[in-house]
């Protein structure tokens, strides 16, 4: 007892105190063979340990059916110790294999961890007399050092697995903080489940409005993954799957068997060899969203708290895609609101340039044309209606000044480069234009890159002090890259107020970037890249 209780205290392997027990056990008793074995969850007893004077009846790793009259049967069906002092009607499998192997009598002490039956101790005799009586007791203080050993296991396991499961939770809830793209998260929580929870496979479900699906994700240990179940397949969800459970249920479900599951994925998913699966609804702000499924290819059910491991998981899923929606809204409402100013402005230039222009340009001539038939005596009339023409023409220059500024009529007809030279031309002060656009681009880009420069320019004279500004355009395939920069006193600060905030808002609504460099006495440097792909109808990302 004490040297099992050492190895117990040592925390040594369950199958070390196993062999240990089993041996001690024959070695003290007055018994031919020892043997400890399990109760497993598919109904079967499993061999853990073995020790025979000769040729083990039940040796390791054996599976057999506890049917019948035997020890095996008997401590299965009652929980108590057994005891068999004549093997002449036993029955089963178990007990037709012992009397084969000569067994007279045996006693059985079970293996009880925590509360429930976990397997059962066995010594058996050959001899004619029976077992003394006593035996049970004596086998029963070693079952409760086996107990002790297995829960101290059990227990160690269960520690190690939370800490496995808290990081691997870490880890994806860090993707989720960091604003990672779902579709890097998705892959990462079917990664990281399918390795904790030791299962072959996982696949995340996005539902789709017609009552199909669309895979996600997914992640295999070792299983050959069916083309209907590839990263971006369109699935049918009819018959019987877990997916197409959680869709109609909205809750978790299970699957213990896909022997006789039919319906279009049960053929994929024999293929694959999976025999069991369990699916989590991921529930994002209130509605279905998708499902996460774990398959196994093992002949025993996954475990019954599969579903809660996995339904702490579709949690993190369901936050990650709830942040990537709610900043695809705000962008796509930003992006309708700057279009929405662009196309106002581009109106009210329109109806400046058609209607109060062309009446003061037409005034203008009318007043003109009266000067001209005015007598030369009537001087002091000549002077009046030449000065009324002049303001006139004076008012319709400021107009057209404005007009320009609220949207320039020269961007929408020949492009960003002639739109540019033009404004740097107005520029108070000189500038330093280096343009490397020689095609037309987007208007969303074109319009926000104008006033970007706009700004900048009326920002380095009227508040950077600045005697030279550099403007350096260059366009690539994907993206615009916009560069100003001026020599004035610095120390712009774009949350105070300025027209910086606006241009920053109108940008981050393509999905561009500004970054404003503006240290203090050392001048004003504006970065700018906007993407050229139209965000202008943003719609919530898809994985």
């Amino acid at each position: 007892m004490r040297r099992v209780a050492t190895l117990v205290a040592r925390g040594v392997s369950p199958e070390d105190v196993f062999a240990a027990v089993t041996e001690e056990v024959g070695q003290l008793l007055p018994v031919t063979s020892a043997a400890m074995g399990r109760y497993d969850s598919d109904g079967m007893f499993t061999t853990v340990a073995a020790w025979s004077m000769g040729m083990p009846a039940f040796p390791l790793g054996g599976r057999w059916f506890p049917e019948g009259k035997n020890i095996t049967t008997l401590v299965f069906e009652t929980g108590r110790p057994a005891l068999l002092d004549n093997f002449a009607d036993a029955s089963g499998s178990v007990g037709v294999t012992a009397r084969e192997a000569g067994y007279r009598s045996a006693v059985g002490s079970p293996i009880i961890v925590e509360g429930r039956l976990w397997g059962v101790m066995t010594a058996a005799s050959t001899a004619e007399q029976p077992l003394p009586a006593g035996t049970e007791a004596r086998l029963a203080n070693f079952t409760e050092l086996v107990a002790t050993a297995i829960a101290n296991a059990e227990s160690r396991a269960a520690l190690a697995r939370l800490a496995d499961e808290q990081a691997a939770l870490r880890r994806v809830a860090t993707l989720v903080a960091r604003g990672a793209p779902p579709i890097e998260i998705v892959a990462a929580v079917a990664e990281e489940t399918g390795r904790l929870v030791s299962i072959d496979g996982t696949r995340i479900l996005r539902y789709e409005a017609d009552g199909t699906a669309t895979m996600v994700a997914g992640w295999s240990r070792s299983v050959a993954v069916p083309a209907e179940l590839e990263v971006g397949a369109r699935l049918e969800l009819e018959g019987e799957s877990v997916s197409a459970l959680v869709l109609r249920t909205g809750r978790p479900a299970r699957i213990d068997s896909y022997a006789n599951a039919a319906g279009p994925l049960s053929q994929p998913l024999q293929q694959a060899g999976v025999r069991s699966a369990v699916g989590v609804p991921i529930i994002v702000e209130g509605r279905l969203w998708g499902v996460m499924a774990a398959g196994s290819t093992k002949s025993d059910p996954l475990p019954p708290e599969t579903e809660l491991r996995l339904a702490e998981f579709t949690a993190l899923v369901a936050t990650a895609i709830a942040n990537a929606e709610s900043g695809a809204e705000l962008m796509a409402s930003r992006a309708r609101i700057v279009a929405a100013a662009d196309e106002v402005r581009k109106r009210i230039e329109r109806d400046l340039h058609d209607g109060i222009q062309q009446r003061l340009i037409s005034v203008g001539l009318t007043l003109r044309a009266t000067q001209a038939t005015v007598p030369a005596q009537l001087g002091q009339v000549q002077g009046a209606l030449s000065r009324a023409a002049e303001g006139l023409a004076s008012v319709s220059d400021e107009l057209r000044e404005i007009s320009h500024g609220i949207h320039p009529a020269i961007l929408s007809e020949g492009g960003l480069a002639p739109a540019l030279k033009a404004l740097c031309r107005r520029s108070a002060i000189p500038v330093e234009l280096d343009l490397h656009a020689e095609r037309r681009l987007p208007e969303p880009v074109e319009v926000a890159t104008y006033y970007v420069v706009s700004e900048g320019l009326t920002n380095a004279a009227k508040h950077g002090h600045a005697s030279m500004v550099t403007v350096e355009l260059d366009t690539h395939d994907t993206i615009v890259r916009l560069a100003i920069g001026d020599d004035g006193i610095g120390g712009a600060d774009p949350d105070q107020g300025s027209g910086l905030l606006g241009l920053r808002d109108r940008i981050e609504a393509l999905g561009g970037t500004l970054e404003i460099t503006s240290p203090a006495g050392e001048g004003t440097t504006l970065l700018i890249g906007i993407p050229l792909h139209d965000r202008s109808s943003a719609a919530p990302p898809e994985p």
